[in-house]
């Protein structure tokens, strides 16, 4: 045969040279649970080589991941060489709701927070305006 070798690498290898996951183990652990999908098949294994072309599929902090690998990389290097990995074709996420802002786990409010509350929540005011 003369046919060249596709480049290949280990799918967990690749997701944290990518910077998908702070640690390797992290990414394994992901992998392994069956949480990612290599070309739309799921994937357990994390020995499973990636290689370019292949679309990967996860669930990365409550946000569907897909992206398309453009390269195996040969280290994890610095955010803007591990964005030459890949081609991002995940969907727009979701606006989430915001949180409460009436309680965060600071006590009472002081004078000036609740006055500032008021101004902006007119029933939480104590007298009419008009």
């Amino acid at each position: 045969m003369t046919g060249e070798a596709r480049p290949s690498i280990r799918i967990d290898k690749w997701l944290w040279h990518a910077r998908f996951f702070k640690t390797r183990t992290l990414a394994a652990s992901v992998v392994s649970g069956g949480k990612v999908r290599v070309d739309g098949t799921p994937v357990s294994k994390i020995s499973r080589a990636v290689g370019p072309g292949m679309v990967l599929t996860f669930v990365k902090e409550g946000d569907v991941k897909v992206v398309k690998i453009l390269a195996c990389g040969e280290r994890r290097g610095p955010a803007p060489e591990a964005q030459n990995l890949y081609e991002d074709l995940s969907p727009e996420p979701e606006p989430r709701p915001m949180s409460n802002p009436g309680y965060e786990g600071k006590g009472r409010p002081s004078r000036k927070e609740r006055q500032n509350a008021a101004a902006f929540d007119p029933s939480r005011r104590p007298f009419d305006l008009e």
